[in-house]
């Protein structure tokens, strides 16, 4: 079972300002999906903050897959995918098109994610916007195909 690390990126929750209800929603959709959650933390909008967490995890070989939440916009502190780019080792385009041609069909404002997916280790790194909504329909835009990703990630033969 493919194990799944979510980090919620926000400021306003690390504050405790305002609940996280992207989390939740994430660990109910992956557990749906098949997947194991292996930690969900939430972290601050800071660069170097967001960076060094998925160095940890993806080093420590906490998860095959780290979903973030949040700062994928056009606001100033939007800073995940830089932190995710920073981390990266190899990059995996074709994840973030997908769920920007997805979520395209749903609405005008899905190019304005500048989410990104990448690899570090053996782990892939997937960025998702903020809202509930917007979290769990990119996740579930490209599930179908992750299992298969991420068996080719760890080196194993993949159904199909």
């Amino acid at each position: 079972m493919n194990r799944v690390f979510i980090l919620t990126i926000s400021d306003r929750s690390y504050r405790k300002e305002r609940e996280d209800l992207t989390g939740p929603k994430l660990i109910e959709s992956i557990k749906e999906s098949g997947f194991a959650l292996s930690g969900y933390e939430i972290l601050a909008d800071e660069r170097d903050g967001i960076r060094e967490k998925l160095e940890e995890i993806c080093d420590s070989n906490l998860a095959d897959l780290v979903l973030t939440a949040g700062g994928t916009g056009f606001a100033e502190r939007d800073v995940t995918p830089e932190a995710t780019l920073d981390a990266a080792e190899r990059l995996a385009p074709g994840i973030a098109e997908k769920i920007r041609f997805e979520s395209l069909k749903k609405t005008q404002y899905a190019p304005l994610s500048r989410g990104v997916a990448a690899i570090r280790k053996k782990t892939l790194i997937i960025n998702l916007p903020g809202s509930p909504r917007g979290a769990d329909e990119s996740f579930k835009a490209v599930s179908d195909i992750l299992g298969h990703g991420l068996a080719l990630l760890k080196g194993e033969k993949p159904d199909g």
